[in-house]
C-alpha cells in the first residue's frame, strides 16, 4: 500500500477493441511475461453514487466488473498516459475520426 505522502499513479489507457477505442483508467499496467501483451490491473471508475450516469461508462463497468488482470495486445494500444486523477471511461467508435490508421508502405508493382 502507497503511503500518504507517496502519490498513487493513475493511467489513462485507450486500445481498440471490436471496432472501438476503449479509455480507461488503471492504477497498475506492465509489460506482460506473456509475449506481445501489455498487462492492466486495478481498473477505476467513477463513483456509483453520481447522479449523472454515462451510459458508456457504465457498459465498462459491466465489462470489467471481477476482471483481476487485462492481457492487450501491444498493437492494439493506442496511448498510454500517466495522469493527475481518473476520468470518464468511454468507448468511442473508430469512425475514421479519432483514429489514424499505421502508414504501411504502398506495394509497387515491378
Amino acid at each position: 500500500m502507497a503511503s500518504k505522502d507517496e502519490k498513487q499513479h493513475v493511467y489513462r489507457i485507450l486500445f481498440q477493441n471490436n471496432g472501438q477505442v476503449y479509455e480507461v483508467y488503471a492504477r497498475n499496467i506492465y509489460q506482460s511475461e506473456l509475449y506481445g501483451f501489455v498487462e492492466i490491473e486495478d481498473y477505476t471508475f467513477g463513483t456509483k453514487s453520481q447522479l449523472v450516469i454515462d451510459p458508456s461508462e457504465e457498459k465498462l463497468r459491466n465489462e470489467f466488473e471481477g476482471v483481476q488482470r487485462s492481457f492487450i495486445p501491444m498493437h492494439a494500444v493506442v496511448r498510454i498516459d500517466e495522469v493527475e486523477k481518473e476520468g470518464v471511461a468511454k468507448i468511442t467508435s473508430t469512425d475514421g475520426s479519432t483514429v489514424t490508421a499505421f502508414p504501411m508502405p504502398l506495394p509497387t508493382d515491378r
